[in-house]
């Protein structure tokens, strides 16, 4: 004979449980009668059949026809009141889960009007913290008939739906506001994610109580990472490589003289790129050069103009064989490849 429960609670903090079901597998039997104990920070939600009950609030409840009205339908006329019946009863915290963690995986990429290239990556990271705020319609949209649903079971998307607002509103804000500026509107960002936020945490029977933005930088990704983001054409490209062997040669100034000893002593970020977008620009006539403005092949005075450097910087790696050039007479001619090749380092 199936065990009838007289009283129905869980005693558990729920530290990171949203929802516990009961029993966790198979159905409850019950009977009008039977006590149903929902502690402060609980809702109790009666499931029949796949269908919602009623939601009960924090106190001791008894079950009878009146508190939960379905129950006439379903079980039909009780010529007994301690007539069994079986449900799932779903144990949801209502509690708010504070200081759950969110950060940028990947930068994200927003207008930087007049400055640089004209984008910026951003990287940030902060905290979140939400409520269930409507208990039967979290468990019928998320929780089905699974046993325990836990935060990690929903935080990705959590997390997912907030760096999609976030990423919005970068967007709308950049048009307005420089990326310097940005970085000061962080409280002012963070109420906007939670604006545009809401509709979308509602839907799931949810409330979203904070969004903080704890930090919002630059993002440090190298020009080859940008590269592969499709952000950079080919002449940027060979600039801001040349940028990145700047940034390597003053970690290691003992690592040797030659291009990047000549890149290090004149040539800023700044300039590489103003100068890269010049040469993009005027590279697209005719001739030998392709249409990023890089010759297929060049001489070192050639290559000493693409690299901002001068010729004895370019003849110093040619002569230290780390940059490959074809000597053919008395002169040297060096291909767009080796060039590249170098600079990858």
């Amino acid at each position: 004979m199936a065990r009838i429960f007289d009283v129905v609670e869980y005693a558990n903090e729920m530290k990171e449980e949203l929802v516990h079901r009961f029993p966790e597998q198979g159905i409850a039997d019950l009977r009008m009668g039977s006590q149903v104990i929902v502690r402060e920070s609980q809702r109790a939600v009666f499931f029949r059949d796949g269908k919602a009950l009623d939601v009960f609030n924090a106190g001791r409840h008894t079950i009878t026809t009146a508190n939960i009205p379905l129950l006439v339908n379903l079980v039909g006329k009780l010529f007994d009141n301690r007539t069994p019946f079986t449900a799932e009863v779903y144990f949801v915290s209502v509690k708010e889960f504070a200081d759950r963690r969110w950060g940028t995986p990947q930068p994200i990429i927003v207008r930087n009007t007049g400055v640089g290239l004209g984008i910026a990556l951003l990287q940030g990271f902060g905290t979140y913290s939400y409520q269930i705020s409507d208990a039967q319609q979290f468990v019928t949209q998320l929780v089905g008939a699974q046993g325990i649903y836990r935060t990690e079971d929903i935080e990705n998307r959590l997390r997912m739906m907030l760096l999609s607002k976030l990423q919005d509103l970068l967007g709308e804000t950049t048009g307005k506001n420089s990326v310097l500026d940005l970085i000061g509107l962080t409280e002012e960002l963070g109420a906007g994610v939670r604006a545009k936020a809401q509709d979308d945490f509602s839907a799931l029977g949810l409330t979203l109580k904070s969004f903080y933005i704890g930090n919002l930088k630059p993002s440090d990704k190298s020009a080859e990472e940008l590269r592969a983001m499709g952000m950079l054409d080919m002449a940027t490209y060979t600039q801001l490589q040349a940028a990145d062997a700047l940034r390597d040669a003053a970690k290691n100034p003992s690592g040797g003289a030659g291009l990047t000893a000549g890149i290090g002593a004149g040539v800023g970020l700044g300039n590489v790129i103003t100068e890269s977008l010049k040469g993009a620009a005027s590279g697209s006539g005719g001739g030998t050069k392709t249409a990023m403005g890089i010759p297929d092949v060049m001489s070192p005075v050639e290559a000493a103009k693409i690299l901002q450097v001068s010729e004895e910087d370019v003849l110093a790696a040619i002569t230290d064989k780390s940059l490959k050039a074809k000597k053919i007479g008395n002169a040297f001619r060096i291909s767009k490849e080796s060039l590249q090749e170098f600079l990858k380092g």
